[in-house]
């Protein structure tokens, strides 16, 4: 039982518990869901990331990214962009002299910055995507500043509990509407999926397959291991983008008084031995026409007919069988003019006198046939090939007429497939799916993602990117014009940049909603023992992007309307019981900022600090209540034109009790009541 440390180290606790709190623990093994995920969270080592400190912003202006043109004033498109800032609609024009940032990227543990972000953007990101460690054994993570390998006794109950802390965060960063996406390799998706079950209950929405190389490397077993997964878990609100109807495929070929409509599918997947109620002739009544039923792909309505038939006359039980019908049968589409039968010129009509006729029509290959796959509609070993003696048979197929008219447009949307295609992979069309088949993602594969990233940095590299075109498809169908993504394993900053395109492409538009999604990256430092001074945030995901926005290798950058810039943030920790003595202006400033704006910008000097205006309420930052300070807000609303103040103070009583003397109207609230909103840590 002691073959460790950390076992050794579980001894040592039990030993230090009483008689009813080693039963308690007893019952609770012994009782403890055994069907699902376990990990040995008692036994593992720490996480030495888990802390109750309060974290708190500190703006790093140098390695922050901010046009040249527009450092140190705002510009106007600052003032547009931000009216659709999170929170409360802001109006941040005028706000100061400083650059207001909108895209973030946060160095630190990412605990830490999950921590943050709960304080100030919980329930506002709608979209999360991240690629975790695949925790491979081939040291392909850190944890608690040392490489994992394969042979750790622990490696996967510390990775579930390393990964289990930070999606309980991240879950509660989500809109209603929101998603998150994960990538996963396929040895390690199944103790994933249990781990985002358990996170996410209820929310599991499927997963994407793509193929990350054209062939695998192991042979031993003849067995090519090349695809991976992207998991993913939605809010009930959610839904993929998909793709909208093609309206140029309605026509009105026959002058329907109804207007365009397109022809869909009257087939289903089925032959006729496993549907044998959906095997039978169709007949044109303006033409009296037949149609043979393929019996590789039997119809997709019953028949009133045909039921009858079946239930020889039983009243109740053909009431009972039309009743729980789904959908219209084949007579009352054909009754609704819903059923199209395409022209069939009289002399390409087929009619049999006999049997033997018909049977050697059949054995000629000259009997009615599919026009398309010239397969036959009637073979020898059929039924009923009676009926079809001197009934005049037609050579097209009918179709059903599904009518411009018949729902919004908004519900004419093809749904996103779960597979991922390689950019020349051909996708075969499935008849059944028509205008409403699936929107198929494209993906390079992995090894030209290690390119794009050796492209943006030079000599520079990073193990196991993602191809730019997986992310930016997944964010392309996620996302909406407004939306803040969020990747908390930033990485070499791929998803910053696919949110940068995805702006550009949508300016193109020339929507006024387009173009003003907002990144947030969070990378550690990883650095280690081995490495001390390595820091993968500075210098290779920030960067990456700010080489993205300037524009390298011939390729154009990204204009502030695009997005093109970043805040870089650092985090610094203070414990609760020193943050009135350790939390400073600057903190308070943009973490304010951040909760209230969604926005960062440089702490401005002064007593009074105005963070911008929501919904025609001036917010300020008020450090030191003097006499002074009183004069500078009494004068506050007439300079400004504001008609109410909102002020954070370290005094917000007193504040309060001076400016209502003075006819000001405004609300006070505690600085420090505001800090500590919503930042719970975790010290277990």
């Amino acid at each position: 039982m002691t073959d460790s440390p950390r076992a050794a180290n579980l001894l040592a606790q039990l030993e230090h518990l009483n008689e009813q709190q080693l039963r308690r623990l007893l019952v609770e093994h012994l009782t403890k869901q055994k069907l699902g995920l376990y990990w040995e969270a008692n036994a593992i080592e720490r996480d030495a990331a888990l802390n109750a400190d309060l974290v708190l912003p500190r703006l790093v202006e140098e390695w922050s990214h901010a046009p040249s043109a527009l450092v140190g004033r705002d510009s106007s498109r600052q003032g547009a962009a931000n009216q659709g800032d999170v929170g409360m609609n802001p109006d941040l024009q005028n706000a100061g002299e400083q650059f207001t940032h909108r895209n973030l990227i946060i160095e630190g543990d990412n605990y830490d910055s999950l921590r943050l972000l709960r304080a100030t953007h919980a329930g506002k990101i709608r979209v999360i995507y991240i690629d975790p460690p695949y925790n491979t054994g081939n040291k392909d993570w850190v944890y608690n500043d040392h490489y994992v390998g394969a042979n750790d006794r622990w490696r996967h109950s510390q990775w579930l509990e390393f990964l289990y802390r930070r999606l309980t965060l991240a879950r509660d960063l989500l809109t209603p509407e929101g998603v998150i996406l994960v990538s996963i390799n396929d040895e390690n998706r199944a103790r994933l999926e249990l781990l985002m079950d358990e996170v996410f209950p209820g929310m599991r929405l499927g997963s994407l397959v793509w193929r990350t190389k054209d062939t695998g490397n192991d042979l031993s077993q003849r067995f090519s291991h090349v695809h991976e997964h992207v998991l993913v878990y939605a809010n009930a609100g959610f839904k993929f983008n998909g793709r909208a109807t093609d309206r140029s495929k309605f026509r009105n070929p026959d002058n329907d008084a109804r207007g365009d409509w397109s022809p869909q599918p009257l087939t289903k997947a089925h032959t006729y031995t496993e549907r044998e109620n959906t095997y039978y002739p169709i007949q044109d009544p303006d033409t009296g026409y037949w149609y043979p039923c393929d019996p590789n792909r039997v119809w997709a309505y019953a028949s009133e007919n045909e039921t009858r038939k079946r239930l020889n006359g039983d009243e109740a039980a053909i009431e009972a069988a039309l009743k729980g019908l789904r959908s219209d049968t084949i007579e009352q589409l054909i009754e609704k003019k819903l059923i199209y039968f395409p022209p069939c010129k009289s002399s390409e009509v087929m009619q049999y006198a006999s049997h033997e006729e018909l049977l050697a029509a059949i054995k000629t290959g000259k009997g009615p046939m599919l026009p398309k796959k010239k397969t036959p509609l009637l073979r020898a070993d059929l039924p009923d090939l009676d009926f079809w003696v001197g009934k005049p048979i037609a050579t097209g197929r009918p179709s059903r007429k599904e009518l411009w008219t018949a729902k919004p447009e908004e519900d004419r949307l093809a749904p996103l497939s779960s597979w991922i295609a390689g950019m020349n992979e051909e996708v075969i069309s499935l008849e059944e799916y028509e205008d409403d088949e699936p929107v198929v993602l494209r993906s390079t594969r992995g090894g030209v993602a290690t390119d794009e990233v050796k492209e943006a940095l030079g000599s520079k590299s990073f193990p196991h990117p993602k191809p730019l075109s997986l992310i930016k498809g997944l964010l392309s169908q996620a996302t909406q014009p407004n939306d803040i993504v969020l990747d908390f394993f930033a990485g070499s900053g791929t998803t910053g940049q696919a949110v940068l395109e995805l702006n550009a492409e949508d300016a193109l538009t020339g929507s006024a909603q387009a173009g003003q999604r907002r990144f947030i990256l969070c990378s550690s430092t990883e650095a280690n023992t081995k490495e001390p001074d390595k820091n993968l945030c500075r210098d290779v995901c920030a960067e990456r992007m700010r080489r993205v926005i300037k524009g390298y290798g011939g390729k154009a950058g990204y204009t502030p309307e695009q997005g093109g810039e970043f805040a870089y943030l650092q985090l610094d920790k203070v414990e609760a019981a020193d943050a009135h003595f350790e939390i400073d202006a600057a903190h308070a400033f943009q973490l304010l900022a951040l909760k209230r704006l969604g926005v960062v910008r440089a702490a401005m000097a002064g007593a009074v600090q105005r963070l911008g205006r929501v919904e025609g309420c001036e917010l300020l930052v008020c450090n030191e209540v003097t006499p002074d300070t009183i004069e500078t807000l009494v004068a506050w609303p007439q300079r400004h034109g504001a008609a109410r103040l909102a002020i954070y103070s370290t005094r917000p009583k007193t504040l309060n009790e001076q400016l209502a003397a003075r006819g000001v109207e405004a609300n006070c609230y505690s600085l420090m009541d505001a800090l500590l909103s919503g930042q719970r840590g975790s010290a277990a």
